[in-house]
């Protein structure tokens, strides 16, 4: 971490929303290690949570709730959200549409009318239209890809509330990031809803074998690991960068390449099967890096040390990470959108 960056935390008190997830587990520990106080606003297992954060259970939904996790505050980084695969998005599109408003927009409103200092809103990749390279200012050019318009239209939305934000108020110190395909420990290993490396683990470890994996493997996608994320975040809030920043490796990688490693990874390697027959998606999305690496940010972590590493602390925490909360179980939710 960057000693000017650190420095900048040090006694500061810090909300996190989502603290106990893929990417809020390594932003609070940073943020902890860097002298910040810090108190955590989930729905997870309270012993997700870092020792040494405050824990504090809210349902985000409620505006009332949000209020009161931001009393006090003086940098807010919301990084709750609704994660699931395509398959999800596709079949269950109000699960992530309809919530990921309700929270986004609720905890801005209530960090404005708490006085935060600097808060931090995490986009996504989906507010992208098809493209081979994503460049942050295109976006509003285009229209999201059908395949993300539910959460990718969500996420502009609240993108638009920044802005509102910086137009009416004077808000100058509103950071945007758009991630890549993240991943890393505390991810989503549901094998029902879990994007493409978490369900690579998760299948290889229960034994799946041949492990038939959909296309022929030449689709390249852009991932970076949680951890990097969270120094990206650190550093555009750090440095009160108002403009949207991809965070992405900037580098393709094959799912080929992908399945390979992660069956390299296991304990004993499965056979590898392609399912040409199935679709493999588009066949390239990156992130254009020019705007990060123009304030200072670089990943860390290759892809084949990020799986080897995700792979490892899953076998050893089997447990833990099924205890995550999971939107797509929580009868409440569904509950909430119908108004009942």
């Amino acid at each position: 971490m960057d000693a000017e960056v650190s420095a900048f935390y040090r006694g500061q008190r810090v909300l996190v929303t989502g603290g106990t997830g893929m990417i809020g587990r390594p932003l609070v520990e940073m943020l902890l290690a860097a002298g910040a106080n810090v108190r955590i606003a989930s729905l997870d297992d309270p012993a997700r949570a870092p020792a040494g954060a405050e824990f504090v259970r809210a349902d985000l939904r409620e505006f009332a709730q949000c209020l009161e996790v931001c009393r006090g505050a003086d940098t807010v980084f919301h990084l709750a959200g609704v994660k699931g695969s395509p398959k999800m998005a596709a079949e269950r599109p109000a699960s992530f549409m309809v919530p990921t408003i309700q929270f986004s927009i609720a905890m801005m409103e209530a960090a404005r009318q708490r006085r935060v200092s600097r808060y931090l809103f995490t986009s996504s990749v989906g507010v992208y239209a098809p493209a081979e390279v994503f460049r942050e200012d295109e976006v509003w050019r285009t229209f999201p890809s059908p395949h993300d318009r539910f959460a990718g239209w969500a996420k502009r939305i609240c993108e638009l509330q920044a802005e509102a934000y910086r137009i009416e108020y004077g808000w100058n110190a509103i950071s945007i990031v758009r991630p890549a395909n993240v991943y890393g420990p505390y991810d989503n290993f549901d094998p029902a809803n879990a994007m493409v490396i978490p369900s690579l683990i998760r299948r290889i470890a229960d034994g799946e074998n041949p492990l038939v994996v959909w296309g022929d493997g030449s689709a390249e996608r852009d991932f970076i690991h949680a951890r990097d994320v969270a120094r990206g975040m650190m550093l555009v809030v750090a440095k009160g960068i108002s403009e949207p920043v991809n965070l992405g490796s900037g580098r393709g990688t094959t799912i080929r390449e992908v399945v390979e490693i992660a069956a390299a990874a296991a304990p004993r390697r499965p056979d590898i099967r392609w399912d040409t027959s199935k679709p493999a998606g588009d066949r390239k999305r990156l992130m254009d890096m020019s705007r990060a690496a123009a304030h200072g940010f670089a990943p860390a972590i290759g892809i084949a040390e990020g799986i080897r590493e995700t792979f490892a602390w899953y076998l050893a925490h089997r447990q833990e990470a099924d205890r995550r909360y999971n939107a797509f179980s929580d009868p409440t939710l569904s509950i909430a959108l119908v108004g009942h």
